[in-house]
């Protein structure tokens, strides 16, 4: 981005988050994407563990929100809905009743639903980090903080700042229904990417990724956002021999040619082929030219690695 262009680009950036104009842009984006998308961006279907039934909900031109139901209990859980009225169409055809909003960030595109869905459901509590100024946010929340819903949804709570000064992740606890563990990981993690940092630095956004490293292998990875295919693209830029990361983008292709969604992949994938998770890689430390200084430390090091393949990939994004 030019030097001239980023002043715009805050000031823009302040506008949507801080001001009304954002609510106003963001349900502008909805009609938008509602007249080119009559049926959603993306054709899903829902995943079915034990009796936890994840339903992948698209929303605007590429987001999704998550419908987790407990069938035993037709109890219901909603992450990031965007858009209240899909959102609510899902909820009546599976005939369910929503207990919360697990709301991982301020972005109306993750957030701009919150306020109708507790309108229409008096009971429904709305979950979220009190730094990131949620909208209807009625149960703050503090790292590792869990959220229990009945016998079956166990969620735990983690503070990942860096794409805001507040964003929260949760995971669906895989143990108390004999299965993997399912992270809803907004705009920290994407399959293969990772969210820009809009109010972080890369220090900050190394250790919520690091944070993601740390959970188990089999976890299920359920991204806030439609950019695999982009992301997978960038990463043959920057690891073009990672086979893995090939395999990977085929199915992908194969998938989007069809509209259909790519999610979830696994940790144990990403940890593979999405380079936002493979500072630690002298691969990738190569492939980006950047070496270790004398006396400079790990850590600050994987740090400079990530702030280069984020500027690579903004510059990827934009070009």
């Amino acid at each position: 981005m030019a030097r001239t262009e980023k002043p715009l680009f805050w000031i823009a950036y302040s506008l949507y988050t801080r001001t009304k104009l954002g609510y106003i842009f963001h349900k502008r984006q909805i009609r938008k994407a509602q007249e080119r998308y009559p049926a959603g961006h993306s054709r899903t279907q829902p995943t079915i563990i034990n009796g936890i039934k994840i339903i992948p909900v698209p929303i605007l031109s590429d987001n999704y929100s998550y419908v987790v139901i407990d069938t035993a209990s037709n109890m219901a859980v909603v992450v990031d809905p965007a858009d209240p009225q899909p959102v609510q169409a899902c909820l009546e055809e599976e005939g369910v009743a929503l207990q919360a909003v697990l709301c991982t960030h301020k972005h109306w595109d993750h957030s701009g639903g919150n306020r109708a869905l507790k309108r229409l459901y008096r009971s429904c509590r709305v979950y979220g980090n009190a730094m990131d100024n949620i909208p209807g946010l009625t149960h703050p929340l503090s790292d590792k903080d869990t959220i229990d819903f009945g016998a079956r949804l166990h969620f735990r709570a983690f503070y990942t700042p860096g794409h805001t000064v507040g964003h929260m992740i949760y995971m669906l606890d895989g143990r108390v229904i004999g299965g993997p563990s399912s992270l809803f990981s907004g705009d920290l993690v994407f399959l293969s990417g990772c969210g820009r940092m809009f109010e972080g630095n890369a220090s900050t956004m190394l250790s919520s990724l690091d944070t993601v490293g740390s959970l188990n292998d089999d976890t299920l990875l359920w991204p806030g956002h439609e950019y695999a295919e982009d992301n997978l693209l960038f990463a043959a830029e920057v690891e073009p021999c990672n086979v893995v990361r090939e395999q990977k983008l085929q199915w992908v292709l194969q998938q989007r040619g069809q509209r259909l969604c790519t999610c979830p992949s696994t940790l144990a994938e990403e940890k593979q082929y999405n380079p936002f998770l493979r500072s630690h890689s002298q691969d990738l430390q190569r492939a980006l030219g950047l070496q270790q200084k004398q006396d400079e430390d790990w850590t600050l090091y994987r740090a400079r690695v990530l702030e280069e393949l984020r500027r690579r990939k903004d510059i990827y994004k934009d070009r």
